[in-house]
Parts: C-alpha cells; structure tokens; sequence
C-alpha cells in the first residue's frame, strides 16, 4: 500500500509522559531478546483492542495486524483477537485469558493506560511480551508504537487558527478533548493548548468520557447554553468521532459555517471535510502503525532484537526506555483528500463520493 506524503515533521522523537522518578520497572526493553527462547515461525499473537465505535480498530487496525502477522510468519502465526468495547475491566479479563491460552506475544491497545498495568505485569511474569499500541500502557512494557500525539494536537490548532484567520484573537472556540482515561487525549490537548492558548479565546473545554460522540454532542448543547450560539466561532474537536456529535449539536442550534477540527479521516468525517461542515482531519498512516506492531509482536515473540525495527525509545511512569516507533501524522482538508486517504488506498472516490455527496465532491475537483 502507497504511503501519503508527509506534510508534518514529528517533534523530539524521545517521548515522556508522566515523571518518572518513582518509577522501579526501569529499562523497560534495552535487551528484549535476552529472557526470550528462541521459537520459529508458529507463534500466537494476542491482539487487545479498546472498541469497536471507532472506524479505525476493525476496518484497519485488526486485518492490518493479521495480514502483516501471516506475512512475517510464513501463514503460520495465529492471532487471537479480543475487543474490550470500551470497558476497562473486560480488557483485563481478556489479557486473563491470553495468559491462560499461553499466547506468545500481545499487542495491546487499552482502555484505561493506568488500568491496565497490574494485567501487563502479570502478562510479564508469565513470560508474554506486550507491545503497547497506539496508547501508550503502564507497566513493564517491552515496545510502542503510535503517532507523535503533540503534534497531532499542535497540527489541529494550527488548522483551527487558520480557519479562523485574523479573526482568531476576537473569536471564541470550544474545545472537545478525548477521554481522561487515554494518555493519548492529554497529549493531544497539550500539543494544542501549544497553539492555541494567548491566540483565540477559550469559552468551554471538556474531557469527553469514552471518546463518545454522543458524549461530545451533550457537551456541545452545555456549551451552546452557556455561550450562547452566536458566541461560538470555532471547534477544536480531538477526533471524527466527537467532531460529528458536536456538528449535530451545532446545527441542530442554527450554528453553521464554524470551523471544527477532527482525528482518524474516518470515511464519515471526509465527507464532512467534502461538504465543509468539517474543516480538518488529522491522516495518520494506520497501515504503518499496524505493520510496526506486528513487526514488533513477532520479534519478541520469536526472542529477537527489536534494534532493527525500533529507532527511538519513550518513558511512562512506570517504565523507561521502551523501544519505540512513532509515525509521522498530516494535515487532512479538502485540498489533499486525492494526496492521502485516496492515495494511501483508505477510500475509493466512489466510496466518499456517494450521490449524496457527488455535487460537494464535483464542486472541490473530487472526480
């Protein structure tokens, strides 16, 4: 599969979340071959993923990981795959069971990243590698792979501000965060509040719980009641998902022509960017994500070196020195769509462009 361009530079690659001065679980992968026993070709991957609202986990993630499995292990690798439906205590039952079943290696994306660490730690005293995916997990990790998180926010500010124009020092935005429980959704905000803060006026900002649209589209009516609509100028929205529950809310109050920014180039959110009820998305290059993290998942489970895969390392707050690789992310508007999502191979034109949606996409060159 062709990879989209990159429009946007990653910054410092050496990552770090929380303080790491209590952290006792140091080194977390400086040598991941070393307690490993070397095994061939037929291994068993788990794969733990947080939900099945968003596009992204079963339309890529999951048959991206299988495929890259297969490909790496001759057809002989299996996966076995657990959805937590966005329920914390589920996905440590389902790492329970991984562990039982005597997977070899497990990719896991969680839920809740300070949850899901005492499962990795016992995951970790049976002898079962964990790559983190995506969010990056709490205890003894043995590799990550996601997307530059800050700059994932920053490049979302960045687009809001130039919707806004010269106009952004008198307007007034609101700003729908992802979930508290995702380490990703602090990142993303403070790549954000980077850019925006001092730049444009911040009337409300919330931390929507599961990433919910609807959640969003609750905050959004709160926000409109309390601003007022002719006082919104402008949505910093951390994802699709949340962008089209608070346009619903938007319209459903008379508020239109507003800028509001987006995550993920969901299929639903494209066709938003196509009509213009959406300014932006943020194109991450899912397919790289995924076939990193099977890279990884089958290195150490075959007890191999992660050197020639991983070039960067991150520290979480319980461990330090996780080898990493984090993905460059773009800038998503109705001006690239040809240049990444269709480019990339996630959409056909056909597929955006739907007769609901062929006057908007003849009307942007979309043909």
């Amino acid at each position: 599969m062709r990879r989209a361009a990159v429009a946007v530079a990653t910054t410092a690659m050496a990552v770090s979340l929380a303080a790491c001065g209590s952290a006792k679980e140091s080194d977390g992968g400086s040598d991941s071959s070393d307690s490993a026993a070397k095994k061939g070709d037929d291994i068993k991957v788990g794969l733990l993923l947080p939900e099945n609202q968003t596009a992204r986990y079963e339309k890529f993630d999951k048959p991206m990981i299988e495929k890259k499995v297969k490909e790496l292990t001759n057809n002989k690798g299996e996966v076995v795959y657990a959805n937590a439906k966005q329920d914390a205590s589920l996905q440590n039952q389902q790492v329970e069971t991984m562990i039982t079943n005597k997977v070899d290696v497990m990719i896991v994306d969680a839920v809740d990243y300070k949850a899901i660490a005492g499962s990795v730690k016992k995951a970790h005293d049976a002898g079962i590698k964990v790559v983190a995916f995506d969010r990056l997990a709490e205890g003894p990790i043995d590799a990550y792979t996601s997307f530059d998180n800050v700059t994932v926010g920053k490049t979302q500010g960045e687009a809001l501000l130039k919707a806004l124009g010269d106009k952004a020092k008198d307007s007034q935005i609101v700003m729908m965060n992802g979930s508290s429980t995702d380490p990703n959704a602090a990142q993303f905000k403070e790549g954000a509040h980077s850019v925006l803060d001092g730049k444009v006026k911040i009337g409300r900002e919330y931390d929507t719980k599961e990433w919910k649209p609807e959640n969003a589209n609750a905050n959004m009516q709160a926000a409109i009641s309390a601003l007022g609509k002719d006082n919104i100028d402008g949505v910093y929205s951390a994802n699709d998902g949340m962008a089209g529950g608070s346009i619903t809310a938007l319209k459903r109050a008379g508020i239109k022509d507003i800028p509001v920014t987006g995550q993920d180039a969901e299929l639903a959110g494209v066709q938003r960017i196509v009509t213009g009820e959406q300014y932006m998305s943020v194109f991450k290059s899912y397919p790289k994500e995924a076939e990193t993290a099977a890279e990884m998942a089958v290195a150490l489970a075959k007890g191999e070196s992660l050197d020639s895969i991983a070039n960067d390392k991150v520290d979480s707050a319980t461990t330090k020195g996780v080898p990493a690789v984090i993905v460059p992310v773009v800038s998503l508007t109705k001006d690239n769509i040809k240049e990444t999502v269709i480019k990339d191979g996630f959409y056909t034109i056909d597929e955006i462009c739907t007769d609901k949606y062929k006057a908007a996409c003849d009307k942007i060159g979309l043909k």
